[in-house]
């Protein structure tokens, strides 16, 4: 049951990424601006999407790029085609990192009671806040504008599940105000795939049942649910298809893992690109011991991610006697997990990740001596080969 009284905010800034490009290189205001692909710094140039060579994603798009038919996610060839003469930029995620911050240091001047949920989107607890709703939702959005320059929706209902579908229904810059007696006209309508926690898998199940909007996901008959997904989970789905939804909005969590992780812009070969493959890894393990830094965390296991150019993805894990924070021990441990698999295929993606995260320390992984995976030792020896798993 949904509390009675109850009043959650969901707030989601619009087309961040592209939103921060467009505040440091304003002359691109109005275009197609596609964000993704290459890394770079601030004030990159920006080039034709049409002259891009490589692999990548949209990581996002401007609304004009939208327009056009380009996505989050969407790989940049198919980008290419669809939009040839959007302007590409390379993320830059130093800038994004500091609007985050920004952005969230003055909503909790309002509201204290907020759950971040990524560097773009967060819920906020408005139920004891004495204005009414429209009025906090002014004015949080206009403190987020004056702290950053930047636009964003904000949808206010009485639940984390329909405030977040409330900020996508009227984007950019919208405030929506969902109530009870609004499910059925605004939110029955919609996609299943509107509810967050139906992916891509379970939308097709339901197209298979002849279940396509939420409103038919609610009338749907709970033995049908049952057979397709079984108890537990049809329940949620029903649930939520009528709007109801008991989560609490959680101002402070225990982060679990902490990765970082590249696809190459070509697959490269663990023997004849090795010198590129152990400057990425270096890169990321550095990467990730300042995320650790910053979060005052350190890690007693580290783990690798490959992903092949067939696409097949392993994961190796290594726990340490003791927590470790520093790039150094990261290193170390991720050559240590790569020792255990094969590289004898050439290689799409490489991650490396941070888990049981705990306060700092400073001591360091005991590692073997000699040939360590994509580059040197620990103690810097240059020249050692590829070992194999």
């Amino acid at each position: 049951m949904n509390a009675p009284g109850r009043r959650v905010a969901h707030l989601d800034m619009d087309a961040f990424y592209a939103s921060v490009e467009l505040l440091r290189q304003p002359q691109l205001r109005g275009l197609p601006v596609v964000v993704g692909g290459r890394r770079g710094g601030g004030g990159a140039a920006p080039m034709a999407l049409r002259a891009y060579e490589g692999r990548g994603v949209v990581t996002t798009s401007t609304y004009e790029a939208r327009a056009l038919g380009v996505h989050s996610g969407m790989s940049l060839m198919r980008a290419a085609r669809e939009a040839p003469d959007a302007l590409l930029l390379p993320p830059n995620f130093e800038a994004y990192r500091h609007y985050s911050a920004l952005f969230k240091r003055a909503i909790v001047g309002i509201a204290p009671l907020m759950e971040n949920r990524g560097i773009d989107e967060v819920y906020i607890d408005l139920t004891d806040l004495d204005s009414d709703s429209r009025s906090l939702g002014l004015r949080l959005k206009g403190a987020v504008h004056e702290a950053t320059g930047l636009s964003c929706s904000l949808g206010i209902a009485a639940n984390k599940l329909l405030a977040k579908i409330a900020s996508d229904l009227d984007k950019p810059d919208g405030l929506t105000l969902l109530g009870p007696e609004d499910v059925a006209r605004r939110v029955w309508p919609l996609s299943v795939a509107k509810i967050n926690g139906i992916g891509p898998k379970a939308t097709v199940r339901l197209h298979d049942l002849g279940i396509r909007t939420i409103g038919e996901l609610a009338a749907a008959e709970p033995a049908l649910l049952d057979r397709a997904f079984g108890a537990r989970l049809a329940l949620w789905l029903r649930e939520s298809a009528n709007g109801v939804d008991d989560r609490p909005v959680v101002t402070e969590s225990a982060t679990k893992s902490v990765s970082r992780e590249t696809t190459f812009e070509r697959d490269l070969d663990a023997r004849a690109d090795r010198p590129r493959l152990s400057a990425v890894l270096v890169e990321l393990c550095e990467r990730l011991a300042g995320d650790l830094s910053r979060k005052d965390l350190a890690a007693r296991t580290i783990g690798i991610k490959l992903r092949y150019a067939d696409f097949h993805t392993v994961t190796r894990d290594l726990t340490v006697p003791r927590p470790v924070s520093a790039s150094r021990d990261i290193l170390a441990g991720a050559r240590e997990c790569l020792r255990r698999v094969a590289l004898d295929r050439r290689l799409r993606l490489l991650g490396v990740r941070a888990g049981s995260l705990s306060g700092p320390s400073g001591t360091a992984v005991p590692g073997q001596q000699g040939e360590l995976p994509f580059g040197e030792d620990p103690a810097g020896t240059a020249g050692t080969a590829i070992t194999r798993g």
